[in-house]
């Protein structure tokens, strides 16, 4: 993820401690859901750097029903907000809610709040539809000192999503690929565990050590959650991916570095068809240089002829 704008760091600094008094006392007061929804509203404004006005709608009608907030950037959809009350515990039926709004109009990105608790989803439009969790964070626990708060906060602000490849979906990827279960996964995998074999053989050369017995060892290592579950699978399906792809690609060169050795030159081509030259000796006269097929030639057109 890009670095973050000193403009944007002053503004965070500046909004999230006074949200932080803004939420304190909405808490205490346990107001309900639409009040959230105005107090999420200037927070997009104020914290996430939206013009509320332009730029934050409520009128976004998803097959006859409204969610409770969308953000859109020159009149395309970034991300779905689902609001829920500030005293509400953010639910399960909560999140189907949020990605069935999602998944209906197209939009991979929904936010699930209640204006302290932010969860952020990206939907997997796939058969049946799936979502992950990417990124969470409690905005009372938020510091504007810790980089890795303002990072988390970052995902939803304007400035993330209007330079290249958005801030959010560049965390995806990270996430994606630097987590538990990959690293799990690569561990598990067949060079590895190889690589685990020839190193338990260094420390005894006479021990008989097959891959079988490290691969029954590994879940006993590893904790059982991150070996085992969907999140496990898909892991490791990216792995074997990859490195199918990567042996693929070590194949092709490899005939392609063959048919190059094997295969003669255009130049090799043409150097073999030109006839082979032909070495004339020569011998100096009076006049010139006469060759001795010339001379050869006259002495049989004249056999009587004497020296």
């Amino acid at each position: 993820m890009g670095k973050i704008s000193k403009r944007v760091t002053d503004r965070l600094s500046k909004t999230i401690p006074a949200f932080q008094k803004i939420l304190e006392r909405a808490r205490t007061r346990d107001v309900n859901e639409s009040d959230t929804v105005m107090i999420v509203t200037d927070m997009l404004a104020d914290i996430f750097g939206f013009d509320k006005y332009t730029q934050v709608t409520s009128e976004q009608a998803i097959r006859g029903t409204y969610c409770d907030l969308a953000v859109k950037i020159e009149d395309e959809i970034k991300y779905l907000i689902e609001v829920k009350a500030i005293g509400l515990d953010l639910k399960d039926n909560h999140l189907r809610q949020a990605v069935t709004y999602g998944a209906n109009e197209g939009i991979p990105w929904v936010v699930l709040t209640n204006s302290i608790y932010w969860e952020i989803y990206h939907i997997r439009f796939e058969r049946p539809i799936s979502h992950d969790l990417i990124c969470s964070f409690d905005v009372l626990e938020l510091s504007p000192k810790r980089e890795e708060d303002l990072e988390k906060v970052y995902l939803l602000c304007k400035e993330g999503l209007t330079k290249g490849k958005s801030a959010i979906e560049e965390f995806r990827e990270h996430s994606q690929i630097v987590n538990r279960h990959t690293i799990a996964a690569i561990i598990c995998s067949e060079s590895v565990v190889s690589v685990i074999r020839r190193e338990l053989r260094r420390l005894s050369p006479q021990t008989s050590i097959s891959t079988e017995e490290i691969d029954t060892l590994l879940p006993e290592v590893l904790k059982r959650d991150v070996v085992e579950g969907s999140d496990a699978e898909e892991a490791m399906k990216m792995i074997k991916k990859s490195s199918s792809k990567a042996l693929r690609e070590r194949k092709s060169r490899s005939k392609k570095q063959t048919q190059e050795i094997q295969e003669p030159t255009s130049e090799q081509i043409a150097s073999s068809a030109e006839p082979p030259p032909t070495v004339a000796a020569s011998f100096g006269t009076s006049t010139g240089t006469q060759s001795i097929e010339s001379t050869d030639v006259q002495q049989d057109e004249n056999p009587n002829s004497t020296n």
